[in-house]
C-alpha cells in the first residue's frame, strides 16, 4: 500500500491537484449537436474579425473591408487547415477498418494551422487584388489578431480531450477520462489520467505573442512595414509550436526522430525569416493603399484641413490604381494615382500628384492602430 497520499497519485497515475475534463463536448439542440470545438473556433475568428476591423479603421481603411475578406478567409482557411490534417495524418481515415466519411467530420477536431493560414491568405488576397488594396497594409493590420483567435480556438481541444502532453502530476495537470464507450483516447496510457494540457500552453503563448505583436506594431510601425510584422507572428508561433510539439503524444508522423509538425515548424520558421529580411531591404517599395479603387481617390482626408493649402495637417489615405499582386509593392514612384496613407509623416511616393505641387508636408495626425 502505498505510504503517502502523493505516492498513491504517482502510482495511479493522478494529480493530487488536476484541472477536470467537461462532462460535455456538445450541446444538443432538437436534432443538432452543437460542439464546443467550433464554438471555441468561432468565438476566435469573431474576435479576430472585430479587433482586424479597429486596426484597419485606425489606419484609415474603409469599415467593413475586413468583414467582406473574412468570408473568404474563414472557408478556406478552414478547408485549408482540414485538408493539411487529412494530408498529414492519413492514417486516420483511409485503410483497412477506418470511415474515409470520417475525414468530414470537422467538429471531431482536426485542423492543421499550417494549411488554415496560406489558404486564409489567399481569400485575403483576392479581395485585396480586386479592391486594389495593399496586402503589406492588411497584413500589418491582422498580424496580431490571428495568435488571439488560435488561443481561444485551442480550447475547443479542451473540451473534445484531445492533442495533451505526457503523463504529469504537476498541479496544472489536465485529467483526462475514457471515451464514452471505455477506449483509451488516443495517446492515453493505461491507468494513467492525467497529462500536460499542452492546449493550454500553446493557448498562452499565442495570447502572449498577440499582445508582443500590437506591441511591437505601434513601437516601430515604420519599420514591420511589409508583411514584416506578418513575418514576425509566424515566426513566433512556429518557436512555440516546436517545443510544445515535443510535449504532445497523440498520433503523428515521424521523420528522422522528429514528429512531422516540428519539421514543418522548422522549415515555415525559415521562410518567415528570409521574407523578414529581404522586405527589410524594399519597404519603400510596397503599396500603402487602404482605400478601394475608385473610392474618391485623394479626396479623403483625416485630421485638421483648415492650413491645407499651405501645411497640410492630414492625412490622405486613397487606392493606388495598380495590379500588382502578392503584396502589391508600388514599382513606379512618380505615377502614383491619388495619395497613399502613411503612418510616418513621411510624404507619400505620389503625394506630389495629389498636392498639386505644394511644398512641404505637415506631421501626421491619423490614429496608430491598437
Amino acid at each position: 500500500m502505498p505510504s503517502t497520499a502523493f505516492e498513491g497519485a504517482i502510482e495511479y497515475g493522478r494529480a493530487l491537484a488536476a484541472i477536470p475534463s467537461p462532462e460535455v463536448n456538445a450541446i444538443p439542440i432538437g436534432p443538432l449537436q452543437i460542439h464546443f470545438y467550433a464554438l471555441c473556433i468561432l468565438a476566435g475568428v469573431i474576435v479576430a474579425v472585430l479587433w482586424s476591423e479597429r486596426r484597419w479603421k485606425a489606419m484609415g481603411g474603409e469599415p467593413g473591408t475586413i468583414m467582406d475578406m473574412a468570408v473568404w478567409a474563414v472557408i478556406l482557411g478552414l478547408i485549408g487547415g482540414r485538408l493539411y490534417h487529412v494530408i498529414s495524418d492519413a492514417q486516420l481515415y483511409f485503410g483497412p477498418g477506418k470511415e474515409p466519411i470520417r475525414a468530414f467530420y470537422i467538429w471531431e477536431g482536426g485542423l492543421g494551422i499550417w494549411g488554415a493560414i496560406p489558404l486564409g491568405a489567399l481569400g485575403v488576397w483576392l479581395v485585396a487584388r480586386k479592391r486594389g488594396l495593399s496586402m503589406s497594409k492588411l497584413a500589418f493590420a491582422i498580424a496580431p489578431t490571428i495568435p488571439l483567435a488560435q488561443a481561444i480556438g485551442r480550447w475547443g481541444n479542451y473540451f473534445n480531450q484531445e492533442l495533451f502532453g505526457r503523463p504529469t502530476d504537476l498541479p496544472w495537470a489536465v485529467e483526462i477520462n475514457l471515451t464514452p464507450e471505455g477506449y483509451l483516447r488516443a495517446g492515453m496510457e493505461p491507468g494513467v489520467t492525467t497529462y500536460h494540457p499542452t492546449f493550454l500552453y500553446e493557448s498562452l503563448w499565442c495570447l502572449g505573442l498577440a499582445i508582443l505583436l500590437a506591441y511591437l506594431g505601434r513601437r516601430f510601425e515604420s519599420t514591420l512595414q511589409g508583411g514584416r510584422l506578418f513575418a514576425l507572428y509566424v515566426m513566433g508561433y512556429c518557436v512555440g509550436r516546436f517545443w510544445i510539439e515535443y510535449l504532445r503524444v497523440d498520433p503523428a508522423n515521424d521523420f528522422l526522430g522528429m514528429r512531422l509538425n516540428n519539421w514543418t515548424s522548422i522549415v515555415v520558421f525559415l521562410g518567415a525569416l528570409a521574407y523578414f529580411v529581404w522586405a527589410g531591404s524594399r519597404l519603400e517599395r510596397f503599396s500603402t493603399a487602404v482605400v478601394p479603387h475608385g473610392h474618391d481617390a485623394g479626396t479623403q482626408v483625416f485630421g485638421d484641413t483648415s492650413a491645407r493649402d499651405t501645411d497640410d495637417q492630414g492625412t490622405v489615405y486613397s487606392a493606388v490604381d495598380t495590379d500588382d499582386s502578392g503584396f502589391d509593392q508600388v514599382t513606379d514612384a512618380s505615377s502614383g494615382a491619388g495619395t497613399e496613407y502613411h503612418p510616418r509623416p513621411e510624404r507619400s511616393s505620389s503625394e506630389g500628384s495629389a498636392e498639386d505641387g505644394a511644398e512641404g508636408a505637415g506631421g501626421d495626425s491619423g490614429s496608430k492602430p491598437e
